[in-house]
């Protein structure tokens, strides 16, 4: 039996076509397919504007860049996430640090980080941005921590790679209504992919103009910032220390065809997920939250088992052909991380998550006798 793995893109043959379509074309990179993606991001959103990169770390870093974040400043995310989103901060020089977790959400706990502001600014030491993650697709109280960033100056970065397709209050994620910047991934386990790529997505023109110039360079035509600006059509300048974070028309063409099928995988993975919760409803098992007020883009259906029986049930699942994996080992265990003073038990919530959780297949191709595999295997661990 094959492996039935926790993530799988789904590639059809529009996506085929329009990518072929691209290679036969005058531009593989630097034409017109990138911004056609961008504006169809935005359509989906509602955000104003649209950066394209490479991948949604390169994503991040821009972006802590164009919101000013320098050497030696503060970046607090939360420690159950992708390191990427507090890689990013380093990237500047910044410091990073840590909110824990609600352990019922396993997203930022908006209690600790209130209590966390609350002491900093006693100390002077409060975060220059947040970066609140949607783990799994499920979207963070972003109305609490945009009311607390009024309160302590703090910019948000919204990091979204889960959660494209998600909806918060009856808005898009994405619509930047509650952070600075959001950032997408569009990795291949991702809701849409463009094979590897990301988006950083603002309403503010100063922002947009910024990580734009920032992905190609620093390079820009555009006479206005320019600070010798002259009629020669193959003049430009460099107006800042930008990166070659471009994202390629291939990859583009990818992703533009992918995302008219958005809300159908997202959907897909509804059902997937309530068949989950239906057959999984008298286990002991913990299952994943969901808010009924938003919708989450279930990148990830995480469930929680005793920690004594963790490493039991994940490779039990592994000897099954149950690709189970395991999102994430706290940022702050890890070593690099531990080598800047970090260290087990300081944040124990995500500690314990960490001890629990395993992620089940799921994307939008699993098959119903494919699910009803996994969903056999793991009732019989629950009965033993």
């Amino acid at each position: 039996m094959l492996v039935i793995p926790y993530g799988k893109q789904d590639i059809r043959s529009d996506d085929i076509e329009l990518v072929i379509d691209v290679l036969k074309s005058d531009f593989l990179t630097q034409g017109p397919m990138v911004p056609n993606f961008e504006d169809a991001i935005s359509g989906v959103t509602g955000a104003k504007y649209v950066t394209a990169v490479n991948s949604a770390t390169s994503a991040l870093h821009i972006a802590c860049l164009a919101l000013d974040l320098k050497p030696n400043d503060l970046v607090w995310t939360s420690p159950v996430t992708f390191v990427a989103s507090a890689n990013c901060a380093l990237y500047c020089g910044a410091k990073v640090d840590f909110v824990d977790i609600d352990p019922k959400t396993a997203n930022l706990s908006v209690e600790h980080l209130k209590q966390k502001l609350s002491l900093a600014k006693q100390t002077g030491n409060l975060p220059n941005i947040v970066i609140p993650v949607h783990l799994s697709g499920e979207p963070c109280d972003m109305v609490a921590i945009k009311a607390l960033s009024k309160e302590y100056g703090f910019k948000i970065i919204e990091d979204a790679s889960h959660a494209i397709g998600a909806q918060y209050l009856g808005l898009p994620v994405g619509s930047c209504n509650y952070s600075d910047i959001t950032v997408f991934s569009f990795h291949p386990v991702k809701i849409v992919t463009s094979g590897e790529g990301g988006s950083a997505l603002t309403n503010c023109p100063d922002l947009d103009r910024k990580l734009k110039l920032l992905r190609s360079h620093g390079i820009t035509r555009d006479k206005d910032i320019m600070q010798y600006p002259n009629d020669n059509e193959w003049y430009y300048e460099q107006v800042d220390l930008g990166f070659n974070y471009r994202m390629t028309d291939i990859h583009a063409a990818l992703g533009l065809s992918q995302l008219t099928r958005l809300h159908e995988y997202v959907d897909k993975r509804h059902e997937i997920a309530e068949m989950y919760d239906q057959k999984f409803k008298d286990t002991n098992l913990q299952k994943p939250f969901r808010d009924p007020a938003n919708k989450s883009a279930l990148h990830l259906y995480v469930i929680q088992v005793g920690p004594a029986q963790h490493e039991r049930v994940y490779y039990t699942l592994r000897e099954k052909n149950i690709g189970a994996n395991l999102h994430y080992i706290p940022v702050h265990t890890q070593p690099y991380y531990q080598k800047l003073g970090f260290a087990w038990g300081d944040f124990p919530n995500s500690e314990d998550y960490y001890k629990k959780a395993i992620s089940l297949p799921m994307y939008p191709t699993l098959t119903v006798d494919e699910q009803s595999y996994i969903i056999n295997i793991v009732n019989k661990l629950c009965d033993e």
